[in-house]
């Protein structure tokens, strides 16, 4: 309880219930196990459907919902996150949501009601919010969608909308810089970022001229992108942005490219240095490799032995070589980098 209050002095009920809550479901004791799976292996004699009910709540749904109709015994909500509404009930029956606002918002946990196809349950606290609320409620789901895009990739179609609009994303990007691997001053990759977040907003205002403008649009009337103080410290850096692996930055990737076309480099300590930085490091992946080592156009790049050779065969090997090299990187899977934000929740922030 300690752990999960944080530096919070006292609980009120609903937040000592939330965490109560996230213990019992989410949580992971240190033999990586949480409580519900304890308690499933710890009960063989349950029944089938008893069993079943219990493993759903492994797949709990977060976000925050839009209150949209009364269904008899339930309530109708849409999760701002990815569009999907989720027909809910309550242990205490019908009687628990007549406290609620008949139209606003609630951030409850769901669990699935299994085997009943499209039913869910509240789990734990179930705040409630007023209409008179949505814009705030709007701007604080924005911001869980950028945090937490797992929230949001529920959604099989968000997905397929994430990786089509960072493709669009990229491809706009590579033509506004003029290359997709430019190696520039940190103030100068900071500049040429704004600038082209500042273009792509300005033409998303323009297909809609009729809609109301945000104050302060981060792009527009604020810079959208910060350097980190490690990269903003550096002589230069390298910028990649990359269809499958997003937007990614890194220290002394001129140094890393030169390597692999001039060989003989590979004898001094500094670039020796930077090559195992990037093959040791846990978080930088394998997109600087693959891009290095794909052939130039014209089969002349020469490969230098040794640690050289071993960034390569990264890519260049089997599965098995590369996974063993950065395992987390293929132990993550692949998403988006992109949060696609919902129908419902782009009306409400433009005050609809």
């Amino acid at each position: 309880m300690l752990e999960g209050a944080g530096p919070a002095p006292v609980l009120d009920e609903g937040e000592a219930i939330g965490l109560l809550d996230r213990f019992a479901l989410q949580h992971r004791v240190p033999n990586g196990k949480t409580v519900l799976d304890q308690f499933l292996a710890s009960w063989p004699d349950l029944t089938v459907a008893d069993r079943e009910m219990l493993r759903g709540w492994r797949d709990s749904a977060e976000g925050i919902f839009e209150i949209r109709r009364e269904d008899r015994d339930a309530i109708v909500l849409l999760n701002l996150l990815h569009d999907l509404e989720y027909r809910t009930y309550s242990t205490m029956g019908p009687a628990a949501f007549r406290r609620r606002p008949r139209a606003g918002s609630c951030t409850p946990a769901l669990v699935p009601v299994r085997p009943v196809p499209g039913a869910w349950l509240v789990s734990g606290w179930m705040p409630g919010y007023p209409k008179s609320s949505a814009a705030q409620i709007a701007q604080v789901a924005l911001e869980l969608a950028m945090t937490q895009p797992e929230l949001v990739f529920r959604h099989p179609e968000k997905i397929e909308q994430g990786w089509k609009r960072m493709r669009e994303d990229s491809a706009a990007s590579v033509e506004f810089s003029g290359g997709d691997e430019p190696v520039l001053p940190p103030v100068e990759a900071e500049e040429r970022l704004n600038a082209y977040y500042r273009h792509r907003q300005e033409a998303a205002f323009a297909r809609h001229p009729g809609r109301r403008r945000p104050r302060n649009a981060p792009g527009v009337d604020v810079p959208a992108f910060e350097l980190p103080p490690d990269l903003a410290d550096a002589d230069a850096i390298g910028i990649i942005y990359d269809e499958t692996d997003g937007l990614n930055f890194y220290n002394d990737y001129g140094m890393l490219r030169g390597l692999l076309a001039h060989p003989a480099l590979a004898a001094g300590k500094r670039y020796a240095d930077v090559l195992r930085g990037y093959l040791r490091s846990d978080t930088i992946g394998p997109l600087p490799f693959r891009r290095l080592a794909a052939p130039p156009a014209d089969g002349r790049r020469s490969v230098p032995e040794g640690p050289a050779q071993a960034g390569l065969h990264l890519v260049r090997a089997r599965q098995g070589t590369a996974a063993r090299r950065k395992p987390w990187y293929y132990e993550r899977g692949s998403r988006p980098g992109i949060s696609v934000t919902g129908t419902r929740l782009s009306e409400l922030a433009a005050g609809l």
